[in-house]
């Protein structure tokens, strides 16, 4: 189904930062997007144009409601890593998919996923997530993100990249990262809702940008996009770990952190790296330049007397 024909978008997770790149891109495109929250109105991101329907992915009939009428699936889970409430998601979610005629849901699993089974609830949730999405019966395309460079415009990082030009982040310095941007996901969303080339319904693709960077090449791209000296710092994952529980609670502070974990013991090194352009080629994307992408964010919001 070319792209440029409006379609109706069902779009799970579209008041959260991934989610609502996508919805934004699709509805900017002239489809129509539909998403489920929680929240409530006053308490929504704004999203022009994406219908909102309060209710949970625990509620079967609520999903029903969010897919009735719709034609393709965006799907990211939420920040829940218990296996339990995954699986009764990805359940309602593939089940409404089949009986309302989708044809196909794009999962963002929100991360790599290693090859072998771990004790990592962020990995396992999202493969077990996968898994039962296959089960649906639905066209299924799987997107597995590395890191997202939008992760580091924020209160964290954004002050001390104006007054001292440091750049830290849970990730050793020697850690290949494809890191990838929320509109290069989005991009990527796209391209697998709507692609009608061979090879690409049924796949996994490791998304990520341009190319692999280290902390150092990273900070050397932040260098060229700010006009200014930068260096790397490798944060340790439980400081992380607890300044995140500060903002989404220690339990999901946990499953987020468990990836940090994993990649700084150094059992998987490349999990996080770029797959030499195979998912760009096949989906038929550009991804930006992560030097491009820092000269483009509004960095000046963290220049405050408070950071000089």
């Amino acid at each position: 189904m070319p792209e440029h024909i409006p379609q109706r978008c069902a779009v799970v997770g579209a008041t959260g930062f991934q989610g609502g790149a996508v919805a934004r891109l699709l509805t900017d495109r002239g489809h129509r997007v539909r998403t489920l929250t929680r929240r409530a109105p006053a308490e929504r991101p704004q999203l022009p144009g994406v219908s909102c329907q309060t209710g949970d992915l625990a509620d079967r009939d609520a999903v029903r409601r969010l897919f009735e009428g719709a034609t393709h699936a965006s799907v990211v889970m939420p920040l829940s890593y218990d296996p339990v409430l995954i699986e009764s998601y990805a359940r309602h979610i593939g089940d409404a998919a089949r009986e309302s005629g989708v044809r196909r849901i794009v999962y963002n699993a929100n991360t790599r996923i290693p090859d072998r089974t771990t004790q990592v609830a962020a990995f396992e949730t999202r493969r077990l997530a996968e898994s039962v999405l296959r089960e649906s019966g639905v066209d299924l395309v799987v997107l597995r993100p590395p890191v997202y460079l939008d992760n580091l415009f924020s209160p964290w990082n954004g002050p001390a990249l104006i007054s001292e030009g440091l750049l830290a982040y849970p990730l050793p310095t020697a850690t290949e990262t494809a890191w990838i941007s929320h509109r290069d996901l989005a991009e990527a969303t796209a391209a697998a809702l709507f692609a009608e080339a061979d090879g690409v319904v049924g796949r996994t693709f490791d998304i990520g940008g341009e190319r692999s960077l280290t902390g150092d090449a990273l900070a050397a791209e932040f260098a060229l996009g700010l006009g200014r000296s930068v260096h790397y710092e490798p944060l340790p994952a439980d400081l992380f770990e607890k300044g995140l529980a500060q903002v989404i609670g220690a339990e999901a502070a946990a499953g987020v952190a468990g990836i940090y974990h994993y990649m700084a013991a150094g059992d998987d090194p490349h999990l996080m790296a770029g797959d030499g352009g195979e998912a760009s080629r096949a989906l038929g994307t550009t991804p930006q330049a992560a030097d491009a992408w820092v000269a483009t964010q509004p960095w000046q919001v963290w220049d405050t007397p408070e950071s000089a």
